[in-house]
């Protein structure tokens, strides 16, 4: 299975790197994640809950981390298993580029998966890799530009009320979120976050999708 995609963070490369660095943000914005826990420099492991269709299972994850060329990106790869659900590993590399509006991050990832999962399909799969793709964004972006995530009422309100605008204008949606942000940042500047690990744990996509 193949996935690849972009997301555009109104933050700075520096700063988006830093974030990525954090193993709060990453338990706090993956879905299902349980726990993260650094084993070595370039070792990661993890427990993630994850349903992908019909099958719902607690993954046990190990991620190794090679080709490190801060802040630019790195290459992972690792295996998850979750027991009769099956299994997936693979690998994925992670680009962060300068951009107008702040830091483009590209991720393309390779992986395969054995178990209960593969007789689910690649379509399912992928769809709700994408899912979780979508909600890890969205809550690491607050995080990376504001200090603040989605369960903050006065965010988790005005998130709400400009999604409605994702029924008629996807785009507006999507223009609307940096928009609030942007504002936000102004409006509350906040120290940059700290930087918890001396490794980057970069490819967060890829990392959610190694789980499932």
């Amino acid at each position: 299975m193949d996935l690849n995609g972009e997301n555009i963070i109104p933050a700075s490369r520096q700063k988006v790197w830093e974030a990525l660095n954090n193993i709060e943000i990453l338990k706090n914005c993956i879905p299902g994640c349980e726990s993260i826990t650094q084993v070595s420099e370039t070792e990661l492991e993890a427990r993630v809950i994850a349903k992908v269709g019909p099958v719902k299972a607690k993954f046990n994850g190990h991620v190794t981390l090679s080709e490190l060329d801060p802040p630019n990106g790195y290459k992972i790869s690792g295996e998850g298993k979750g027991g009769v659900a099956g299994f997936a590993k693979g690998s994925a590399t992670v680009v962060l580029s300068e951009y107008t509006e702040g830091t483009v991050l590209r991720y393309n990832v390779n992986a395969s998966v054995g178990g209960k999962l593969a007789q689910i399909g690649n379509r399912l799969i992928e769809a709700t890799a994408k899912k979780m793709a979508e909600q890890f964004f969205q809550k690491f972006t607050l995080y990376a530009v504001t200090g603040v995530t989605d369960q903050d009422p006065a965010v988790s309100a005005e998130l709400n009320n400009r999604k409605e605008l994702e029924t008629s204008n996807g785009n507006a949606f999507k223009n609307s979120i940096k928009t609030y942000l942007f504002t936000k940042i102004r409006a509350n500047k906040r120290k940059s976050l700290t930087i918890l690990l001396g490794t980057a744990t970069l490819a967060l996509i890829s990392f959610i999708i190694l789980k499932m």
